[in-house]
Parts: structure tokens; sequence; C-alpha cells
């Protein structure tokens, strides 16, 4: 019981919320990325991942963590986004969950970019709902949690994570 109401809520109520906040806020708080790798480890024990796979997690996470920090050094991504795929890569580990993750995010952040650049250059910010106006600005960037959280969801929908909650 324990196990299935933990693996159904955590993860997909992060990407959610990831997502939306970013959306509505243009920001990925640090405690969603607190809680993902807190709730990591209880959650990876319960379906029984080993311990020696469970520092191969970390090192994933670490390891994106290192590129997308670098990434938001260079000023090509938010701090936010580049947290969140790092914890969200520590879910997926050494395994093409992770490459999955990436390569769809990659897809749904180059489509909502090419939607955003399309409704920016036909629309302008004056619609008075106060998120949707700062959307339609060219100097805003995109909320690519919008992509994480939707890449998130759609991996965790076909990974053992779900497979273990609802076996």
């Amino acid at each position: 019981m324990l196990t299935t109401v933990l693996l159904l809520t955590v993860f997909p109520f992060a990407m959610i919320y990831s997502a939306l906040t970013d959306l509505l806020e243009m920001k990925i708080e640090n405690r969603v990325m607190i809680v993902l790798v807190v709730a990591f480890v209880p959650a990876a024990l319960l379906v029984g991942i080993p311990w020696p796979l469970l520092g191969s997690h970390f090192l994933v996470g670490f390891l994106c963590l290192c590129v997308t920090f670098g990434m938001f050094a260079a000023g090509w991504m938010g701090g936010g986004d580049a947290k969140l795929i790092a914890a969200t890569a520590l879910w997926f580990g050494p395994s093409m969950l992770s490459v999955e993750y990436i390569l769809f995010a990659a897809l749904v952040g180059g489509a909502l970019t090419v939607a955003l650049l399309v409704l920016r250059s036909h629309f302008l910010p004056v619609t008075g709902v106060e998120f949707v106006d700062r959307l339609m600005e060219t100097e805003t960037g995109v909320p690519y949690g919008i992509a994480l959280g939707v890449a998130g969801l759609y991996v965790y929908s076909d990974s053992f994570w779900l497979t273990a909650a609802l076996g």
C-alpha cells in the first residue's frame, strides 16, 4: 500500500507541479527537486532496487546535474530546468529511460519553442492574463519545465516504477 501511494503520487505530482509553476511563474521551485531526491531512496528500496544500483542512479543524476549546470552557466537553460533534469534522471538511472526522457523532452521542448515563436509573431501581449502576456513577450524565455514534466510523465508511465506501483 505504501509503495503504491508513494509511486503514484510523488514523481507524477512533482512533474505536474513543475510544469504548471514554470508555465505560470517561469520558475521551478527547489523544493520539488528536494522531494524527488529524498523520496527516491525509500521508493527505490520499496521496489527492490539493490544498493549498488542506487549508486549508479545517483551517478546518472550527478552527471546530468554537471552537464545541465554547465548549460545554465552558459545561459542556455534555467537553473530550475537544470536541477529538474538531474532529479528526474536520478529516478530513471542508468537505463534507456534516461535517454528516452532527454530525447522526448527535447522533442516536446522544440515543439513548445516553435509554437511560442509562432504565437509571439502573431499576437501582442495584451490579453490581461499575466502569465499569458508574459509568454507572448519576445524577451521571455521558454517555460521548458512544461516539456520536462510532460517527458517525465510519459517515460514514467512506461517504466518499472509504474509497473511496481500497479503490480
